[in-house]
């Protein structure tokens, strides 16, 4: 009885996931230092050319300072995110617009400042999500 149960609420944590998510597909994921740094994200997949995307803080805490989105056209946006605050873990940032909705992005550079100790803290990891307007 114990194990119908468990199996149960996992099928409804996991609907409910997706179902906040609905639209949005995950493009990349990075592992940032315990540091102030740019790191350049190459993005997993084919499915590169959506029209907007967003940032999920996974673990851990960081202040995200600027956010570039490179086509691989070489058509560049930068977007200023100090307005956005420290993100923790379960935070997503606002939806940034792609500059050329009919390309493909190349990859995204994070400007970032991390929060926390090394020996006290998890390093903080970053979702890219992609979402393509119909």
């Amino acid at each position: 009885m114990k194990y119908v149960f468990l199996i149960t609420l996992m099928f409804f944590v996991v609907v409910q996931v997706n179902g906040q998510e609905k639209g949005w597909v995950k493009l990349g994921e990075k592992t940032v230092a315990f540091k102030t740094e740019t790191d350049k994200v190459s993005l997993i997949g084919n499915d590169n050319t959506v029209d907007k995307i967003k940032l999920k803080c996974i673990q851990g805490t960081l202040e995200l300072n600027k956010v570039t989105i490179v086509m691989k056209g070489g058509e560049k946006k930068s977007y200023d995110a100090k307005a956005l605050g420290v993100m923790t873990k379960g935070m997503s940032s606002l939806a940034y617009a792609v500059p050329d909705k009919d390309g493909k992005i190349s990859y995204i550079e994070l400007n970032y400042d991390t929060k926390g100790k090394v020996a006290l803290t998890k390093m903080a990891k970053v979702e890219i999500w992609g979402k393509q307007e119909k």
